[in-house]
């Protein structure tokens, strides 16, 4: 006899919990000084099992001091560094399982391809057949001929030196690699497929990759989440789409991005922006419910033209002063008094009128970001 199951009731089944991947670095209360000068100011962070960060930040910020800490080459001043649990401030970088890759590359020039991949192997003692199977797994690995291997690496190209680098840091086979800055040096095209390459690599490894850059278009491109540093403080953590769309300052969202900013204050339950005292409408966040005054961030392609019945909730008058041509897309510079106002655009929507026309431009409150002043 078949017994029909009833199909349970999804009102009383509870949701499993999805496990949050453990750290695999974790600092707390990390800080770094050179003498009174303050490099890294008491970071807590912890890097999941298996992730893509990236540390982005202007020159000075700290990011390469921590890179640092975190490989090994500098001891914090205050605070812990864990490696799955286990204390490391003081362990040297030869003896972590890790490996930075560093701008330069610091490649051997009087070796081949196959001899600087080896190296690492060499050194921990494995036989010369083993040696060469594995190079040759790595060379396929990042994307380079197998007849590369007897090359010398100073013949090879820019972008395939950063190849021979990438394979001779996962012939270490670390748990963690560090990159300190690796594409900066590449032409553009290069760069664009080189982030690619980079992040299909984390996916097909699965290890663990920090990253370093002043780059934020490469750290949108590849990243799980992204640090932002300013003058020494880790400032916001969070996905690329977080950082973007929800930045926690002006900084952040001026770093990230072209931007639109109007500081506005508040009369009563009326916003006036301050250079014009135009009213604004915005749509302020619940933790800024006090605030006397704040800045409006809008990104350029949430601006539009618009017209004199346009239903936008916020609108400006100007003229438009210059445009630039981004291939898919339009950016036109439009100055309202003394403010220049920025405006993306697809090709559809392109501007058909006189190109020093007076207009109105546009955006609504639900798309622009309310930041402390």
């Amino acid at each position: 006899m078949t017994l029909a199951m009833a199909a349970p009731d999804p009102a009383t089944v509870e949701a499993v919990p999805v496990p949050t991947p453990r750290p695999v670095l974790q600092l707390v209360g990390v800080r770094k000084t050179f003498g009174a000068f303050s490099a890294v100011e008491r970071i807590d962070l912890d890097i999941r099992e298996g992730e893509f960060l990236t540390i982005v930040g202007p020159s000075g910020s700290g990011k390469t001091t921590l890179l640092r800490m975190l490989a090994g080459m500098e001891a914090p001043s205050e605070g812990n560094i864990t490696l799955r649990g286990e204390l490391i401030n003081d362990l040297p970088a030869n003896k972590r399982p890790t490996c930075l890759v560093f701008q330069s590359l610091a490649l051997f020039p009087h070796k081949t391809v196959g001899q600087n991949i080896e190296f690492p192997l060499k050194v921990k003692g494995v036989p010369p057949a083993q040696r060469k199977e594995r190079a040759l797994e790595l060379l396929r690995m990042v994307r380079l001929p197998e007849a590369y291997y007897g090359k010398n690496v100073m013949k090879c190209s820019g972008g395939e030196r950063q190849r021979v680098a990438l394979a001779r840091a996962f012939a270490y086979d670390p748990d963690v690699l560090f990159f300190d800055e690796p594409l900066s040096a590449l032409d553009y095209k290069l760069k664009k497929v080189l982030e690619k390459e980079l992040k299909d690599l984390h996916k097909e490894s699965g290890k663990t990759f920090i990253y370093i850059t002043h780059s934020l278009e490469e750290a949108m491109v590849m990243s799980d989440r992204i640090g932002v540093m300013q003058a020494g403080r880790l400032v916001q953590v969070g996905t690329p789409e977080e950082i973007y769309t929800r930045p926690a300052n002006r900084f952040v969202s001026e770093f990230v991005g072209e931007v639109n900013v109007v500081g506005v204050s508040r009369e009563g339950m009326r916003w006036t922006a301050d250079d014009s005292g135009q009213e604004i409408r915005l749509a302020l966040p619940r933790q800024m419910a006090d605030a006397a005054r704040a800045a409006v961030v809008i990104r350029p392609e949430f601006m539009r033209f618009v017209d004199a019945a346009s239903t936008a909730d916020n609108v400006l008058r100007g003229r438009i002063y210059n445009e630039y041509s981004l291939g898919s897309r339009i950016q036109y510079q439009v100055r309202v008094g003394e403010r220049t106002v920025l405006l993306e655009l697809s090709r559809a929507q392109a501007w058909r009128g006189a190109p020093d026309a007076d207009v109105l431009v546009g955006w609504d409150a639900a798309d622009a970001i309310v930041v402390e002043a």
